[in-house]
């Protein structure tokens, strides 16, 4: 292969190489990889470079190093927690999902607007106010961190005193509180994987090269009127989701403008 010549810190890009040839089975789980000096002359790169690639990569778990035998590969590691993204209902109440999280700071509570991204999940203009609540978590068995985000338009919040009140209330009592002001709740949900901005990076102590699940829920009400924004980012290399599928009437669907 060609050296690199790809945009961005050479480091990461070696790192991208080397994790596409594990996937594609070029280097198999259990097998060495090529020596430091083959890396070198492979990419075209400097001895610290391959050495930092070589690095992010075991911080991700691809691989291992065995003192005096080199760099393994351990292959794609399983994440260690699967996020439940199921809701439940019973009656008037709402359940929470089965993670059992734990607050790592009180939630932060702030006005913003709208932006070009939430904006058409919203079915606002870019710039209408919302109320915004953050929140770090940490799973309570795995240590894994993620960060959460409701976003509650000011029609959505005038409109249920609970939240012109509190927008900081657990979810599960907002959608309590929504169906009892007439609303019949849906979901929607698109999920991504990204690399993370330096902010996401240390508020999850992410280790390099580590991408970000980012997951953007819209809660709809009469008439599929989206109500609230909520967003969860969590590690890509700790973390997988789960959903529960069922069957939706053709008329039922809508597709989720991006």
């Amino acid at each position: 292969m060609a050296g690199i010549e790809r945009p961005g810190p050479l480091y990461q890009q070696v790192a991208a190489a080397i994790r596409q040839g594990i996937e594609d089975g070029e280097f198999p789980p259990g097998g060495p990889l090529p020596s430091e000096a083959q890396l070198i002359e492979r990419y075209e790169v400097s001895r610290p470079t391959v050495r930092n690639a070589i690095a992010a990569l075991r911080s991700e778990g691809l691989i291992e190093v065995r003192h005096g035998k080199g760099s393994f590969v351990k292959g794609a590691p399983t994440p260690p927690l699967t996020i439940d993204r199921s809701i439940t209902r019973t009656g008037k109440s709402y359940g929470p999902d089965a993670t059992p999280w734990e607050q790592a700071q009180e939630p932060t509570v702030y006005r913003t607007a709208t932006t070009d991204t939430t904006g058409p999940l919203l079915e606002l203009s870019e710039g209408e106010a919302l109320f915004g609540v953050d929140q770090v978590l940490i799973h309570e068995v795995t240590q894994t961190r993620a960060l959460h985000r409701v976003l509650i338009p000011f029609a959505t919040a005038q409109n249920v005193p609970t939240l012109a009140e509190a927008p900081d209330t657990a979810l599960e009592e907002i959608y309590a509180a929504l169906s009892a002001a007439g609303h019949k709740l849906t979901w929607s949900e698109t999920v991504r994987a990204r690399m993370p901005q330096a902010d996401e990076r240390s508020a999850l102590e992410l280790p390099d090269a580590t991408p970000v699940i980012h997951t953007m829920r819209v809660t709809h009400g009469t008439d599929q009127q989206p109500l609230l924004l909520e967003e969860l980012r969590a590690s890509g290399s700790q973390a997988q989701l789960s959903y529960r599928v069922t069957a939706d009437s053709p008329r039922a669907l809508r597709a989720v403008r991006s």
